[in-house]
């Protein structure tokens, strides 16, 4: 055979081969599972991942599924006992499960899962109800030391992010982040009724959920996580407030329990093609996340190293003996 015949028997097999997985993935009806309530940021980040994969036309269906409860640890433990061996489900989670897992003292852990990939990082923000007396991180700051059991932080599960940063917070600028008065909400739309009704004195999520909000003027953004200012955000950052506060909520993607070897690589070629489609691109842009694609073993290690740093802070402000 000729080098010439032999390029195009290699071209044919490469495209054989595409023709084969997309096809595959076309027939695919997928569920993805959100382990918290409707609103929230796994459960927007489940509806997306669904959206552009329709779009793109890389399933045939895509079925989101939220399960609430315990920092997402209900959805974890339903996904492990009933999903085992089933190559066409998906479970979003990220940061908060890996505190809630140490914090609820979980029966079912991450080790328990099949990694895919991260999918994206958004920065938090911290904000007050249009009306506060609180204006910037000083205010809050002062009313932290005078005392901070007056001080009511809402957001996500025990645990989790918001509650990890409500505590650094305390601790950063002097009080006792023991002490830390969190009340946990298991989804967005609860725990933004409770900030815009007064009925907790800061509210903290990811930048892009209270977006909205901030710009319709019903919330004030008092600082944002990210080491420098987001680009087009008048908000400032903690860290030019004078208080050490950087910190990155990030999302992934993970596979059932017990799958093959050829199911797990057909999630995450999956995976692979929708975060690489134009789609997906455009709903990061539109919802505020930033890209943080990290698939196979670099993801593994990731994951594993994630969940010695959250333990290591959790035990550190008392959320974890």
């Amino acid at each position: 055979m000729s080098s010439l015949a032999q390029r195009w028997c290699h071209a044919l097999l490469v495209a054989g081969a595409t023709l084969l997985a997309t096809s595959a993935f076309a027939q695919m009806e997928l569920k993805v599972i959100a382990p918290a309530a409707p609103g929230g940021g796994w459960d927007q980040t489940a509806r997306s991942i669904q959206q552009a994969l329709m779009e793109e036309k890389l399933v045939k269906s895509a079925q989101v599924v939220d399960v609430a409860g315990a920092g997402g640890t209900v959805g974890l433990a339903q996904f492990v006992n009933s999903a085992k061996g089933d190559g066409n489900q998906l479970m979003v989670n990220g940061f908060v499960m890996v505190g809630a897992i140490l914090v609820n003292k979980s029966p079912v852990s991450l080790s328990q899962v099949t990694p895919i990939a991260r999918l994206t990082e958004e920065t938090q923000v911290m904000v007050v109800p249009a009306n506060s007396p609180i204006k910037n991180a000083k205010d809050l700051a002062e009313a932290v030391k005078k005392d901070v059991a007056k001080v009511t932080f809402a957001g996500g599960s025990a645990g989790g992010v918001d509650h990890i940063m409500a505590a650094l917070f305390i601790g950063a600028v002097g009080g006792d982040a023991s002490k830390a008065n969190y009340i946990p909400f298991s989804g967005g739309g609860e725990s933004l009724a409770a900030i815009l009704g007064g009925k907790v004195t800061a509210g903290i999520s990811g930048y892009g959920e209270y977006e909205g909000q901030i710009k319709a003027g019903k919330l004030r953004a008092i600082g944002v996580t990210s080491p420098k200012r987001l680009p087009g955000v008048d908000v400032p950052t903690f860290k030019e407030q004078g208080v050490d506060l950087v910190l990155t909520n990030w999302r992934s993607v993970v596979a059932a329990p017990g799958i093959t070897d050829a199911q797990k690589k057909n999630l995450a070629d999956l995976v692979d093609k929708l975060a690489k489609s134009k789609a997906w691109g455009n709903i990061l842009k539109q919802k505020g996340w930033d890209e943080a694609y990290l698939p196979g073993d670099a993801f593994v290690k990731f994951l594993a190293d994630e969940q010695t740093r959250v333990g290591s802070v959790l035990k550190s402000v008392g959320l974890v003996k």
